[in-house]
């Protein structure tokens, strides 16, 4: 048991009092920070037809849309017992948890109004989206393995941890199994590898060219690696026909992958 490495790290960047600056909430803001950099880095390319001014608006909207849906997501889809019994759990977002299927959802509705505002195309302001989400996946992963949250399987591989937070307080070490890094998994898979994808595709292919094609793509290898991760995370719910719950709600991100891709075909052929 002394050879794996015991996970001690402080989820504070900066603790002031009983609260602080937390990396999970740090890792929220990292996030759209870069996501609003990138989206001025595409309109000075000339691949965006969002000035400064609608990324401003949009980035508020789709962060109103990642915070409220993936709460509201993972009440409902992953705690509806606990919400039930208590109603003010919606609140206290401090004790963590969100839920990335909830958030897709918020963000669908959240492009749903930029597209009516900004007359641009749903399917196009999608494309410039997926590009940049693997970046707030990552960040996110890192921050849930900071946190020690959401551990993975027992294992014996050399590459495990023993996250202390896994078993009931006060249980010694000696008596914590080992368990996959399964949130460095995601963060590789989710996140870095879609984000390295998926800006290939941007930059050097010509998929915008066919709005909504880049969306699709998304939807469906998220679904593919969340399943391949799902593998190795211990299940903190109990699972629907057979499946965890997020390889269960990745179903329908698979449904919904087939669906933008017939919608982008059927858009595209109307064009001239």
């Amino acid at each position: 048991m002394n050879d794996y490495w015991v996970h001690d790290l402080d989820p504070f960047l900066i603790r002031i009092g009983a609260g602080g600056i937390r990396y999970y909430g740090l890792a929220y803001v990292c996030g759209f920070v870069a996501g609003w950099w990138l989206l001025r880095h595409y309109h000075r390319r000339g691949r965006s037809p969002l000035d400064p001014d609608r990324i401003y608006t949009a980035i508020t909207a789709l962060a109103l849309g990642v915070l409220i849906g993936g709460r509201l997501g993972y009440l409902l889809l992953y705690a509806p017992g606990d919400t039930l019994r208590d109603p003010l759990l919606v609140f206290r977002i401090w004790e963590g948890g969100m839920a990335s299927h909830g958030g897709f959802l918020g963000v669908a509705v959240a492009l749903a109004w930029l597209a009516r505002r900004f007359k641009v195309s749903f399917l196009l302001l999608g494309d410039l989206l997926c590009s940049i989400a693997p970046l707030g996946l990552l960040l996110g992963r890192i921050a849930n393995f900071i946190n020690g949250e959401l551990p993975g399987r027992v294992t014996d591989v050399p590459w495990a941890v023993i996250f202390p937070t896994s078993a009931p307080p006060g249980t010694p070490l000696s008596q914590i199994p080992p368990r996959h890094p399964s949130q460095l998994y995601e963060a590789g898979l989710e996140g870095l590898l879609l984000f390295v994808y998926l800006q290939w595709r941007f930059w050097r292919t010509n998929a915008l060219a066919t709005p909504g094609r880049l969306s699709a793509e998304f939807l469906l290898l998220y679904a593919i690696v969340r399943m391949v991760g799902e593998q190795f995370r211990e299940p903190d719910a109990p699972p629907i026909l057979g499946l965890t719950r997020g390889a269960f709600y990745s179903l329908f991100l698979i449904l919904a992958a087939g669906a933008v891709w017939a919608w982008s075909r059927r858009s595209n052929r109307a064009q001239p």
